[in-house]
C-alpha cells in the first residue's frame, strides 16, 4: 500500500468515525429533545394544572370577596338604618339634646333644639355653643367638671321668663365617654305643666289644713262673739225710746229715756256702739269665710246667666268704684267686654257672686296703694269669653300689679300685703276655694309691677 492509498484509507476511517460521531451525536440530540419535550410537556401539564387550582382559588376568593361585599352592604345598609332609627327616636323627643365637644363645639342638634332656638341643625352644627345657644346656663368650666368626674350635673326648675309667663325646665348634662373623642350630652326638659301641678297640690294641701283649722276656730270664736252682738242689740233696745217697757222703768226710778238717750247721743256712746257691731260684723262674716275651707261641696248649684250675675255683682259693688285722690273724688272706668251667646253655667250665683265681688273690691283697694298712688285713668276691665267646653271670666284692672314674690303667694291663706287690721288674708284663699273645689274650675293671676293684675277664671260648661 503506497503512500496515497494510506492517506485516502486513513480519510474514510476519520469520515466513518466523523459519521459515526455525528449519527451518535444527533442520536443523543433526538433523545435529548425527545426527553425534554416530554419534561416540557409534563411541566406544561404541570402548569396547566397549577394554572387551574389558582384559577379555582381566586374564583374562590372572588366569590368569598363577593359574599363579604353583600355582607359589608348589608351591614352598612342596618347601620345607616339603626343610626336614622335612633336619630328619629331623638329627634321625636321633646327634650332638648345637644352633643358637644370638650370644647364646647356642637357635634349634635335635634329636632327639639331646633324648635327651642329656631336654628336648624345644619347651621347650629360646628359652632359653638355659647354662640348658637346664649341663654342656656351652661359654661365651659361645667362641661369640663362634668367630663372630668364623669358624674351628670342636674340643675332643676330653672326659670325662663316671669310672672304668668314664666316657664320652667329641667337642665342634665351627662359626660360622654369613649376610645375616640370626649364629650358631653346636654338635656333641657321643660317640666313647667309640672312646676305648676306641684304648686297646685301645695295649694290644696294647704286648703285641706285650713279647712281643719277653720272647722275648729269657727266654733271657739263664733260664741263670743254671738254674747256681743246680742248685747249690742240689748243695748239698743233697751235705751231706745220707742219701746214701752224702757218707760215705765225710767218713770219707776225718776228719770226719763229721752234724757239718757240725748246723753248717750251726746257723749257718742252709740257710735261707740256702732264701731263695736261692725266689728262684730266682720268678724263673723270672717268666721263665715273660714268655715267655707271645712263645708263640703254640697251647695245648691243651677243653671246661672252669667252676664247678668256679672251686671249684678256690678251693682252692688258700685259704692266701691270711688278713688279719693289729691285733686278729690274719682269715679273708676269700668269697662265691660262680653262675648255674645255665653252659655249658662252650673254653679252657686251666692258664691259666684262673692268671688266677684271679692275681686272687684280687691281691685278698688290696689288703686288706693299709698306708693304707687292712683293711675292717671283708674280701669277696671270685667271680661266674659266662651271657649272650648269652658268659659273664662278676667276681672283686669291698671293698678300698680303684682311682683313675682307676691303673686305666687297670693291664694294662700292668710297671705297679705296690707297693714295689720287692714286685711285677714283669707279673701283670696277662699275665693281660690270656692272656684276650684266647689265648682271644678281654676283661677289664674297675671301680674306685672307697674302694669296691672288680671284674675282670670274658668269654669266647665256641663253638656245638659
Amino acid at each position: 500500500m503506497n503512500g496515497g492509498d494510506f492517506e485516502t484509507h486513513t480519510l474514510l476511517w476519520v469520515i466513518v468515525v466523523l459519521q459515526t460521531i455525528i449519527i451518535i451525536g444527533v442520536q443523543l440530540s433526538r433523545t435529548r429533545y425527545k426527553r425534554t419535550k416530554e419534561d416540557l410537556k409534563q411541566a406544561q401539564k404541570d402548569l396547566e394544572q397549577r394554572v387551574i387550582e389558582r384559577t379555582n382559588k381566586l374564583r374562590n376568593i372572588n366569590n368569598q370577596l363577593y359574599d363579604e361585599i353583600a355582607k359589608h352592604e348589608i351591614t352598612e345598609e342596618l347601620l345607616r338604618e339603626t343610626q336614622d332609627y335612633l336619630n328619629s327616636i331623638i329627634n321625636s323627643m321633646p327634650s332638648v339634646l345637644i352633643g358637644i365637644t370638650r370644647q364646647g363645639v356642637i357635634t349634635h342638634w335635634n329636632t327639639a333644639a331646633a324648635r327651642a332656638t329656631d336654628i336648624d341643625a345644619k347651621e347650629a352644627l360646628g359652632q359653638h355653643l355659647t354662640e348658637v345657644y346664649p341663654d342656656l346656663p351652661v359654661t365651659t368650666e361645667m362641661i369640663h367638671e362634668t367630663i372630668d368626674k364623669g358624674i351628670p350635673q342636674i340643675n332643676e326648675n330653672i326659670q325662663h321668663g316671669s310672672g304668668n309667663h314664666a316657664q320652667h325646665s329641667d337642665l342634665t348634662i351627662y359626660p360622654l365617654l369613649s376610645s375616640e373623642i370626649s364629650g358631653a350630652v346636654i338635656r333641657l326638659d321643660d317640666v313647667t305643666m309640672r312646676v305648676r301641678i306641684e304648686t297646685m297640690m301645695i295649694q290644696n294641701e294647704k286648703m285641706l289644713s285650713l279647712g281643719e283649722l277653720a272647722a275648729g276656730m269657727a266654733h271657739e270664736i263664733n260664741n263670743p262673739l254671738s254674747a256681743i252682738l246680742h248685747g249690742i242689740q240689748n243695748i239698743y233696745r233697751r235705751t231706745s225710746p220707742d219701746l214701752e217697757q224702757n218707760h215705765r222703768i225710767a218713770d219707776d226710778i225718776g228719770i226719763k229715756v229721752e234724757q239718757v238717750h240725748a246723753y248717750l247721743k251726746a257723749r257718742d256712746i252709740f257710735k261707740f256702739l256702732d264701731a263695736i257691731r261692725e266689728a262684730g260684723d266682720r268678724s263673723a262674716r270672717i268666721v263665715t269665710n273660714m268655715l267655707e275651707f271645712s263645708r263640703s261641696n254640697n251647695r245648691d248649684h243651677q243653671l246661672v246667666n252669667l252676664p247678668e250675675l256679672l251686671e249684678h255683682s256690678l251693682e252692688l259693688a258700685k259704692n266701691s268704684f270711688e278713688l279719693q285722690t289729691p285733686e278729690g273724688s274719682e269715679q273708676l272706668e269700668v269697662i265691660k267686654e262680653f262675648d255674645l251667646d255665653i252659655p249658662r253655667v252650673r254653679c252657686s250665683p251666692t258664691e259666684m257672686q262673692q268671688v266677684i265681688l271679692n275681686l272687684l273690691r280687691n281691685a278698688c283697694q290696689a288703686f288706693n296703694d299709698e306708693e304707687y298712688g292712683p293711675p292717671l285713668y283708674p280701669r277696671i276691665t270685667l271680661r266674659l269669653r266662651s271657649g272650648a267646653g269652658n268659659v273664662s271670666i278676667e276681672v283686669e284692672d291698671n293698678g300698680p300689679g303684682m311682683s313675682e314674690a307676691v303673686s305666687r303667694h297670693i291664694f294662700e291663706p292668710f297671705f297679705t300685703t296690707k297693714d295689720v287690721g287692714k286685711g285677714t288674708g283669707l279673701g283670696l284663699s277662699v275665693t281660690y276655694f270656692i272656684v276650684t273645689e266647689h265648682h271644678d274650675g281654676t283661677i289664674e293671676v297675671e301680674s306685672e309691677p307697674g302694669k296691672g293684675t288680671n284674675f282670670i277664671i274658668t269654669l266647665p260648661v256641663v253638656e245638659g
